[in-house]
């Protein structure tokens, strides 16, 4: 198989169908906007030729950097701008997973400030930015996508298919016929009457076997069976 095919039969992200909408465009541009801050502090610090390895890095831009942060900000720049050109899906997920790397990077270089073991030659303002950059993909990673009440053009309202099947209960359709309310009025009679201790065999057996399902419609289909079950 070619190039050509191999492009061709690739799964593509479908998190928008027709026109893009205000939820994807704000989520791709977001990323795109952070990979250029990214790129440029990371091809300024190759510039610098600074020293892959050094604890008190070159000062780039207000903050601190090495080679070895460089090369991690160049490459973080590049994935997010391919997961913005995939779609706003597979950028809302990028960028949920690397604001968590980010924020934990900020605690955890912190924590090495001044010692042997600051090897991307943080800064504390390295560290305050971030934090800044973590909550910023946070954000824009879950806008119009973790929320109970998602906006109208959001692309995550429909079925995710990347999240799985997930079950959800179908809505109840009422008694809409004549025969249909007749078979509610003797469903009710006997939950009634079993409740009362009065039931017949009859609708105690009934009642059981409705018990084992859960929307209206399904309970009447099954007092239906169970009746025409009684007269066969």
């Amino acid at each position: 198989m070619g190039l050509r095919d191999t492009l061709r039969h690739r799964p593509a992200d479908t998190s928008e169908a027709g026109p893009p909408s205000r939820v994807a465009t704000v989520q791709r541009l977001g990323a795109v906007l952070l990979a250029v801050v990214l790129f440029a502090f990371g091809l300024f610090g190759f510039l610098e030729r600074l020293d892959y390895f050094a604890t008190e890095g070159g000062r780039i831009a207000g903050l601190s950097s090495n080679n070895l942060l460089s090369a991690i900000s160049i490459v973080t720049a590049v994935v997010l701008v391919v997961a913005a050109v995939r779609g706003a899906r597979t950028a809302s997920t990028v960028m949920l997973v690397l604001g968590v790397a980010f924020l934990v990077s900020a605690l955890a270089n912190l924590a090495a400030l001044r010692t042997s073991f600051n090897v991307l030659a943080f800064s504390m303002a390295n560290v305050v930015f971030s934090l800044c950059a973590g909550v910023f993909l946070l954000v824009l990673g879950a806008y119009g996508r973790v929320s109970g009440n998602l906006p109208s053009d959001s692309p995550y309202r429909s079925d995710d298919p990347e999240a799985g099947d997930v079950d959800r209960p179908e809505p109840e359709r009422y008694a809409a016929t004549p025969a249909e309310r007749a078979v509610e009025r003797a469903m009710r009679e006997a939950e009634l009457a079993l409740a009362e201790h009065r039931a017949t065999p009859e609708q105690a057996r009934r009642v059981a076997a409705m018990a084992q399902v859960r929307t209206r419609a399904d309970r009447r289909r099954v007092w239906v069976e169970c009746e025409r079950t009684a007269i066969s």
